[in-house]
């Protein structure tokens, strides 16, 4: 279905509008703005009836993928089914009228599910204690470095090195030089895990912290991690754990229990969170407590069942953002986590595993599978006939949105499936079919896909060194 801008619907004198004459004395504009502030001729705004409004944008949000409309593979980034009673939940009034500036004792039901999610957070990630003021993944990797340098200062040391494994996420090493570290990059071995040796030649003692995704972007989990843990316990290092892939190992194995020291969760992508498109998103930091002086203020604290903001904190690394996180996140994630309990949780985690591990058996023999092993929620193919992005983009004319293309860079031509708990195995085996379905494709058809989007292929590197942001005629 192509739509045209709405500028293309422009017809001479039509308005969506009709408004009564107003009730108060007139008054000329002239006699309120300057003359040299006035527009000498109106703005070129399209000039469309009510009826042609509702039709274009109603037409343009049919046009978006989502959750809702379709699968939803996008690797490492767990797109999963948001349940729509925590949609219920977030806009009752009791949570979405209060006001930030609140007295703490007009807060108190608030301030108690804040603290409860805290609570639950903390144990399922086997970790001591938390801030939920980072407002996504990354924002919460910057807290997770300021709070490990701060943690190095005060014990009078200046480490200035951060290890990366090549199969981080990318928001890893940019955290990392936000938060003025130096960012050394590690190889992965032959079964796509951190190398061992490689790490050991890197770790010495101006090492701030180790920066580990487990399971990482590759899928796979890290099966050494107790013993990483040791080598950087040893050289007086943190470990960091990018927690945007927790979703694998929900109420089966917990970071802290790893020996990690310090993590972010992204609420939005393990606690079923609708994100996408810039936000909304929540990335709370964990810590074990020997870190948690260091967490930000206003801290939130239960004595006697009354609960309270502590701003006093002297050793904090200070506020990240403006009140106390991305509240309505919270709200859904608490709800999420409610709704499941213990037991639901840790289905979570097995059923994604199942679906992923079902996905890869089924296609393995007709892509590359760089890493021959069972997977975790995710796993990584490499295009064989078609190129990567010709598949992904040819998925899009069969109704999925496409999944991760080109990433993790360690793998050529990869594709990163990531199907969630969410999808049943109907969904799945349609998605199968789709794959088989291309792969049999001519490679010249495939390669000029997509065919039934507003838009056909497009000239990628044009469109980033000369972009056409917006359409409005010349005055």
């Amino acid at each position: 279905m192509k739509e045209p801008i709405i500028f293309e619907r422009s017809v001479a004198g039509r308005k969506a509008y009709s408004l009564s004459a107003p009730g108060i004395p007139h008054t000329a504009i002239e006699n309120v703005i300057p003359k040299e502030y006035l527009r000498v001729s109106p703005p070129p705004l399209p000039e469309v009836s009510e009826l042609d409004v509702v039709r274009h944008f109603t037409k343009l949000s049919q046009l978006n993928y989502s959750v809702d409309t379709v699968m939803y593979p996008l690797g490492s980034c767990t797109m999963k089914y948001n349940p729509k009673v925590n949609e219920k939940i977030v806009q009752d009034p009791n949570w979405a009228h209060t006001h930030p500036y609140q007295p703490e004792k007009l807060s108190q039901g608030i301030l108690k599910l804040l603290f409860d999610a805290q609570e639950y957070l903390c144990e399922i990630c086997g970790m001591d204690d938390i801030s939920l003021q980072p407002a996504a993944g990354a924002h919460g990797e910057l807290l997770g470095l300021l709070v490990i340098n701060a943690y190095h200062s005060a014990k009078g040391e200046k480490r200035k090195k951060v290890i990366v494994p090549d199969s981080s996420h990318g928001t890893n090493p940019s955290s990392a030089h936000i938060a003025g570290l130096e960012v050394v990059t590690i190889k992965s071995n032959d079964r796509g895990e951190v190398d061992l040796s490689q790490l050991d030649a890197a770790l010495d003692d101006n090492t701030a912290a180790l920066m580990l995704t487990n399971p990482n972007t590759l899928g796979l989990f890290e099966t050494n991690i107790f013993k990483i843990a040791e080598m950087v316990h040893k050289k007086g290092a943190l470990l960091y754990c990018d927690g945007a892939n927790l979703n694998a190992i929900l109420g089966k194995f917990r970071p802290g229990d790893m020996g990690f020291d310090v993590m972010h969760i992204n609420l939005h992508k393990s606690f079923s969170t609708p994100h996408g498109g810039g936000g909304p998103g929540s990335g709370p930091v964990l810590v074990k407590k020997h870190l948690s002086e260091f967490l930000p203020v206003p801290k939130i604290e239960r004595k006697k069942n009354e609960y309270s903001l502590n701003y006093d904190e002297k050793k904090s690394v200070g506020r990240v953002r403006s009140f106390y996180g991305n509240i309505g996140v919270i709200i859904r994630a608490y709800a999420y986590i409610r709704a499941l309990g213990r037991e639901g949780m840790s289905r979570v985690g097995e059923i994604a595993v199942l679906n992923a591990n079902y996905l890869r058996v089924r296609l393995q023999g007709l892509y590359n599978l760089p890493y021959k092993r069972m997977s975790m929620h995710e796993f990584v193919l490499s295009g064989r006939k078609h190129r990567a992005a010709d598949i992904a983009k040819r998925l899009l004319d069969n109704g999925y949105y496409a999944p991760t293309v080109y990433f993790p860079l360690i793998v050529s031509e990869a594709i990163m499936i990531e199907p969630t708990e969410t999808e049943s195995k109907t969904t799945m085996d349609s998605f199968i079919e789709t794959m088989i379905k291309i792969n049999g494709e001519d490679s010249e058809y495939v390669k000029h896909s997509p065919y039934n989007m507003p838009a056909g292929r497009m000239d990628e590197v044009l469109a980033a060194k000369n972009p056409d942001l917006a359409f409005c005629p010349k005055e």
